[in-house]
């Protein structure tokens, strides 16, 4: 899900009622809480956040599009001061260090972290396009054969 979405708390606890999965950007100002080695832990934005992190904690990743694009994609688990325990934070670039990059973005799931991958990541969220596009579509069809039962 887009931003909008990932960003809004309500809508995620509603979700984990449901017992629901998700994949959702979130704004680059989203405080996140990390643990640190020494067991303390540290608020802070997740842009502030990748901008720390060694080039090293990146892994390339193709993804698969029409044409090819490589991006650099880091996770870690984390918290949030909104919901209760810990999320998996993924952040994206469509280069190797913070400084190079001109697209960063920033996401949140609460799948398993065993089954989180970097290339999970930008596979599922690159396929939501094709749920919006689907459900735009089916939308569509409905307000037509509603229209034309009416005549």
């Amino acid at each position: 899900m887009d931003t909008g979405y990932g960003n809004n708390t309500t809508f995620l606890k509603k979700l984990e009622e449901r017992e629901l999965k998700y994949l959702g950007g979130i704004a680059k100002n989203r405080k996140i809480v990390v643990k640190q080695k020494s067991f303390s832990e540290i608020e802070t934005r997740i842009d502030e956040l990748a901008k720390s992190l060694p080039v090293e904690k990146f892994e390339p990743v193709i993804l698969s599009l029409e044409k090819p694009k490589k991006v650099w994609v880091t996770t870690l688990t984390a918290s949030t001061s909104r919901l209760s325990g810990e999320r998996t934070f993924a952040i994206v670039m469509n280069a190797s260090s913070t400084e190079e990059a001109t697209e960063i973005d920033y996401f949140i799931t609460n799948v398993e972290p065993s089954k989180v991958t970097s290339e999970w990541i930008v596979n599922s969220y690159s396929n939501r396009n094709w749920i919006e596009v689907f459900y735009r579509e089916a939308l569509m069809m409905v307000r037509v054969k509603r229209i034309s039962s009416k005549r």
